[in-house]
């Protein structure tokens, strides 16, 4: 630098030339222009932003309108005396709300600890808490651990901005991060902060599928929350940041560790002492949560009947009009609703004391296996093997083979075979699900018939997996066996159809219409005549038929329908092949229960109620009202729907007979003495279904017993008489502090004495020793005399009264068949033409055929008309002949019978009783 005086004039003059001058006027405006630019920048960036905001600010949801009430809400069942019986809970809806009062301050002090340390302080959103997230992120790399949401901001996001889980990206988050910093401070001037705590703390998800601290405390320490203690308190506040991280029963070390930060937030924050956090530090809060969880995850499957009870209120709340299926749904699983239910707590325990006791079945229970198996290859493809693969590889080995096992072991087995067989080398097993339930299966369900009630009911045996399950005591419909000749024949018949249980029917060889055999349930034998009386204490099948087939199908169809039968079927069509097929339930195999789909156990319980009650059918009821969440009633099922079946008179001669079922009859094991009882046994043909359905002066009860895939019930080990034996040890009892009762004769009934021979009026002298006091209906006792005895001139050849004519007539007594119901008499094969044919040999051994009238009649053949035919003389003698040699014959009989070792064993029965 030259600094001489002839260099700072050269510096002065180039200063002040104009070149410079004009260079650093540009450098100036340049610069003005850029401040300027900068500025207006800023100010257009300023006003955008504002703009932005403001718009984001307009968008947001109106303080006015928003409710930050949570919403969603487990649905509580309760049984007659108030109990909780069960808890019906969706996605989001397992909540519990609490008022401010029930909250424990420790529990409040908790969650403002360690969620938002200046709740009571700030207006709604925390500045502080802003500031030092945001320094935490920054110095952590832009890594945003912590969070700076407030318990009111949590409350908004939880219960108005509820599709937060599925914002697209980070402009959406700030939108909604402004909109909910916005609506915090609106919230904070219009509600207190302690309103503002309790809505919080009634909306937070706490694990285990839990909203609000009344559902976790429930869930976790099963009492509720205002009996919480501090220790409690501390996890249940742990668990908010990450209900899933820190569960306190998957994840119990982790949320001790959120607990031990929660005391100790609280015991800087002067919320508690030190000696209480010790106490609480001490505390081995964790094996009893272990505890809880073990008895809350049994409890949380809900039983047959309240998984009954919720179709019906499906069905009720759309039948209202008001509901589509899924409104109903949603309502019934998260609408917070009370449901009042008819079961009695008493009889339910006893039905699941006794359905539950192995000792109460018989020794040898099978298993059911039902098997689906997934495997994986190397290249990742998938193959699936179902249950009727399974059945279907076992099948092509023993034809006989039904998926049922002597043991649990041997299945397990059986699928190590399977799989071992079917499984390529290359393949692994990415799944198998493999169920397992004990066989033969049960339901019961009982009914006061008083009220239509459903006291209990419990759907099948072995544990219930599931909620929604299969329940046999609704949903399964099966063959009722011989329950429905009360039902289908002998109501009917006595009520409409001019019968009395003195009517006589022969218990002899008849056909079904397309001629199949009738079969009785014991043999081949016959029994002859026999009263209606005896046809139900006997279970008769060939009286049943008869009498259905006389008082017509249809007759007996309609009964059922009233009787509230909804499975019936009057005419279906169903095409298989090509080929169409037309099913009807309107035939005579109705008598004994042979119908196309089966009734339930609750519809077969609910139409024996009906005789118990008088002849008066209520519709079973399994509860009586429905609360919605504010306590309005929504469904009042308290009115009976009721309809008079059959006469009350009708009724109680059922009802009289039955009893001589339960006293003398097949169902002779059931009586406990001490109460009167009546009912009916039920058994298919093949033992596939076994019934007892009976009731006393307070109540009814159906026991089912069978096989869920058909399979025979088996003799010998007790199986079949598994129904008679549960429904005694449950009835016996629920009966044992009830004061004996019997049923009350109504007015209109009257007795009288009739032959039992014939079930009409007794000829003195004649049927002396056939006379019995039966019980009619007024209107209903017969008028005409017997026409079984007989006395005067016998023809011995016909063993019918002789014609004036007839040749071997002598005086004599007979017992005759009567001349049945001509609707019976194809049947039966007595139905002939008027005359019939018979071949004579004639005296120079010739054959000859002659007419001769039919033998339904009630004189023997020998009329005048039959006895002026040509060659006479040598039809007489040939019959002569013919009576001898029987006579003969049956004295050979009975000698040989008088010299025959009794019997000590008897048959196995062949047929349905």
């Amino acid at each position: 630098m030259n600094y001489s005086k002839k260099g700072i004039k050269e510096r002065q003059k180039s200063l002040h030339a104009s070149s410079h001058k004009w260079s650093k006027k540009l450098l100036l405006a340049v610069m003005n222009l850029m401040v300027l630019g900068i500025l207006a920048i800023g100010v257009i960036g300023a006003s955008a932003g504002i703009g932005v905001f403001k718009g984001i600010i307009d968008t947001a949801p109106s303080i006015e309108n928003i409710d930050v009430t949570p919403t969603g809400f487990s649905t509580f069942v309760y049984d007659l005396e108030g109990n909780q019986i069960g808890k019906l809970i969706a996605q989001d809806s397992n909540r519990i709300p609490v008022a401010k009062d029930m909250i424990p301050e420790n529990l409040a002090h908790a969650f403002v600890a360690i969620e938002d340390e200046r709740f009571y302080e700030h207006n709604g959103i925390d500045i502080k808490g802003i500031i030092r997230a945001a320094y935490v992120g920054i110095s952590n790399g832009f890594h945003f651990t912590e969070g700076a949401s407030t318990i009111t901001q949590q409350l908004l996001k939880n219960n108005v901005f509820t599709n937060w889980t599925k914002e697209d990206g980070f402009m959406d988050k700030i939108k909604r991060k402004i909109q909910e910093q916005y609506l915090a401070i609106e919230l904070t001037k219009t509600m207190s902060k302690d309103d503002v705590l309790v809505n919080y703390m009634n909306t937070i998800n706490l694990g285990q599928n839990t909203l609000g601290v009344q559902a976790a405390s429930l869930r976790y320490f099963n009492k509720s929350v205002n009996t919480l203690t501090l220790s409690e308190c501390a996890v249940i506040a742990g668990i908010t940041q990450n209900p899933s991280k820190f569960n306190p029963i998957s994840h119990p070390d982790n949320n001790a560790q959120r607990r031990e930060k929660v005391l100790n937030n609280m015991l800087e924050q002067g919320y508690i002492t030190q000696t209480e956090y010790d106490e609480a530090m001490a505390d081995d809060v964790y094996s009893r949560i272990q505890i809880v969880n073990a008895e809350v995850e049994e409890d949380s499957v809900n039983t047959y009947f309240v998984d009954a009870l919720t179709d019906d209120i499906m069905e009720d709340l759309m039948a209202t009009g008001n509901y589509t299926e899924t409104q109903a749904y949603t309502l019934l699983y998260s609408g917070g609703l009370k449901i009042y239910a008819t079961q009695d707590p008493h009889v339910q325990e006893i039905c699941d004391e006794a359905f539950s006791n192995e000792e109460n079945y018989p020794e040898g229970t099978r298993w059911q296996l039902s098997y689906e198996l997934t495997t994986q290859d190397s290249n990742g493809n998938f193959k699936n093997y179902s249950t009727e693969m399974y059945r279907q590889y076992f099948k092509e080995m023993d034809s006989s083979f039904n998926l049922l096992y002597s043991s649990q072991e041997a299945a397990y087995d059986a699928i190590e075979q399977y799989k071992a067989a079917v499984m390529e080398p290359s393949e692994e097993v990415y799944g198998e699900n493999i169920t397992l339930t004990p066989q033969p299966q049960v339901s019961i369900v009982i009914e006061d018939q008083s009220t239509g009630y459903v006291v209990a009911m419990v759907g099948g045996r072995g544990q219930k997996e599931a909620s929604r399950t299969l329940n046999r005591a609704t949903d399964s419909k099966r063959q009722p066996g011989s329950t429905f000749k009360i039902v289908a024949v002998y109501a009917p018949a006595l009520d409409s159809a001019g019968l009395t249980l003195a009517t006589v029917m022969n218990d002899a060889p008849f056909n079904y219409a397309n001629g199949r055999p009738v079969n009785n349930w014991w043999g081949s034998e016959y029994r002859g005549l026999n009263s209606l009386r005896t046809g139900i204490a006997q279970s008769m099948n060939i009286i049943a038929v008869k009498t259905l087939t006389q008082i017509t199908p249809q007759l007996g169809f309609d009964y059922l329908k009233n009787f509230g039968f909804t499975t019936l079927v009057e005419r279906e069509e169903i095409t298989v092949g090509g080929k169409t097929q037309v099913f009807s339930d309107i035939q005579q195999s109705l008598a004994l229960g042979g119908i196309t789909k089966g009734v339930t156990n609750e519809e077969l319980t609910a139409a024996y109620a009906s005789i118990a009650n008088g002849g008066t059918y209520i519709k079973p009821k399994l509860y009586t009202k429905v609360l919605d969440h504010d306590g309005n009633v929504i469904l009042d099922n308290t009115a009976p729907q009721s309809r008079q079946v059959i006469k009350e008179t009708t009724a109680w001669l059922l009802t009289d007979a039955m009893v001589d079922v339960v006293t003398s009859g097949t169902g002779a094991s059931v009586n406990f003495g001490n109460m009167a009882i009546a009912g009916k046994t039920g058994t298919t043909s093949d033992y596939n279904d076994v019934w007892f359905s009976g009731y006393t002066p307070y109540y009814t009860a159906s026991v089912w017993t069978g096989y869920d895939n058909n399979a025979k019930l088996q003799k010998g080990n007790g199986e079949r008489n598994l129904a008679k034996k549960l429904w005694r040890a449950v009835m016996s009892k629920v009966h044992e502090d009830l004061p004996s009762q019997s049923f009350q004769v109504p007015s209109g009934i009257v007795t009288a004495t009739v032959c039992s021979q014939s079930g009409k009026l007794p000829i003195p002298g004649l049927c002396d020793g056939t006379l019995k006091t039966e019980y009619f209906a007024e209107g209903t006792v017969p008028t005409e005399s017997c026409d079984v005895h007989y006395q005067g001139m016998v023809c011995p050849y016909s063993n019918l009264p002789a014609c004036d004519t007839c040749p071997f007539k002598v005086e004599g007594v007979l017992t005759m068949t009567p001349v049945e119901d001509p609707s019976l008499q194809q049947g039966s094969g007595t139905e002939a033409p008027a005359m019939a044919t018979q071949e004579v040999t004639n005296e120079d051994g010739t054959v000859s055929t002659i007419t001769v009238p039919q033998t339904a009649q009630k004189t023997c053949i020998h009329t005048a008309e039959y006895m002026a035919q040509p060659g006479i003389e040598t039809i007489i003698e040939q019959q002569r002949g013919e009576m001898a040699a029987a006579s003969a014959a049956a004295q050979a009989a009975a000698a040989q019978a008088a010299a025959a070792p009794l019997p000590t064993t008897e048959g196995e029965a062949p047929a349905a009783e």
